[in-house]
């Protein structure tokens, strides 16, 4: 089934659901866009009530990748894979593996249109598996000459950025000098946690995951529970779990003075960015603060730069964010409304030859 098939936002240009001929579990690729080049998103495989909301999350996914590429200069679109596994269901180590050549087989159909890296339930050993099946796939493991996890690059672009807001909101880029609350602690979150406490920073930190706390022990946070660490008295909240936590009945409840961090989608809906505004919180839009990894890995494995220079594309993140907050104080603006009209522009121009 194509996306001619079905009913999908307009934006698209081509969306696959097939169900895998090994593991029979519903596999959905969405590209977004690839006006800028080859589209790229990672592969998340996660429950969900029905096949149909992780479609539903591939598309609104992909379209933020597309966002998330033309906002950090890539010569890239946007795109998603999602893997929709039954509520009581979780494969075995065969089963997964027969499920990532599924995916590996689905992507090859595109000839090239699209590439996948780890995203929500997958890893870079699960790239090198679906690499068996499609050149398509980032992320590797180092010593299979990938780029390796992308967490700690995430992590160091989401700290370019805190200081980028920083010295827009309090003017100073000292993390020292700051409070953070850190909500999640995996991957991402555990590194941010530790780079603030190493940067000096006044730090709480929460996760669902009670045997996180020896994180926050580690770096000398304070520990809550996820809703007092949503709405902790902090400088700076940086929501580093899954999305959708900021909506019409959690900012009012905030005691935060900004809003940066790695989770995607932290909006429920476009709408709480104007409710964020008119609470006096700024928040720094996540399609820009999250790229730090797919910066790192498309500049090494897509693109072959240096290590320096993609420690410089990470790093410019801050420039990027700082530019969008700059605008959108200077129109009036959201931050979320100043970089999709950024990413659109950018989208519009053609791509150099």
């Amino acid at each position: 089934m194509v996306a001619s098939d079905i009913d999908t936002e307009p934006m698209h240009e081509h969306v696959v659901v097939k169900r895998g001929t090994r593991s029979g579990l519903p596999i959905v690729v969405a590209v977004h866009s690839t006006a800028l080049g080859q589209a790229i998103g990672g592969c998340r495989i996660a429950h969900y009530p029905h096949w149909r909301d992780g479609f539903t999350d591939a598309l609104r996914l992909s379209a933020a990748m597309s966002d998330k590429c033309a906002l950090a200069g890539l010569p890239n679109g946007g795109g998603k894979t999602v893997v929709a596994l039954p509520p009581d269901a979780t494969p075995d180590a065969a089963a997964r593996r027969a499920l990532l050549h599924d995916v590996g087989d689905v992507i090859a159909g595109l000839a090239g249109a699209y590439a996948t890296g780890p995203d929500v339930g997958t890893g870079p050993d699960d790239m090198l598996t679906i690499a068996e099946r499609t050149p398509h796939a980032f992320c590797r493991p180092v010593d299979a000459g990938g780029s390796g996890d992308s967490s700690e690059h995430t992590a160091v672009g989401v700290l370019a950025a805190l200081r980028a807001l920083c010295t827009e909101r309090f003017g100073s880029a000292d993390l020292s000098a700051r409070s953070f609350a850190v909500l999640g602690l995996g991957r991402v979150g555990g590194h941010v946690l530790r780079m603030l406490a190493d940067a000096g920073a006044t730090l709480v930190a929460g996760d669902i995951d009670e045997t996180r706390r020896a994180l926050a022990d580690a770096a000398g946070a304070a520990w809550a529970g996820p809703q007092d660490c949503l709405t902790a008295d902090v400088d700076v909240l940086v929501p580093a779990a899954l999305g959708g936590l900021l909506t019409a009945r959690s900012v009012p409840t905030l005691r935060c003075a900004a809003i940066a961090g790695p989770a995607n989608n932290q909006l429920d809906a476009p709408a709480t960015a104007g409710l964020l505004s008119r609470h006096g919180v700024l928040w720094a839009p996540d399609v820009v603060v999250s790229a730090g990894g797919i910066i790192h890995a498309t500049a090494v494995e897509l693109h072959h730069e240096t290590a320096a220079q993609a420690a410089a594309r990470v790093h410019g993140i801050a420039d990027t964010l700082a530019g969008i907050l700059r605008t959108a104080r200077a129109t009036g603006s959201t931050p979320a409304e100043a970089a999709r009209s950024r990413a659109r522009q950018r989208l519009r121009r053609p791509p150099p030859r």
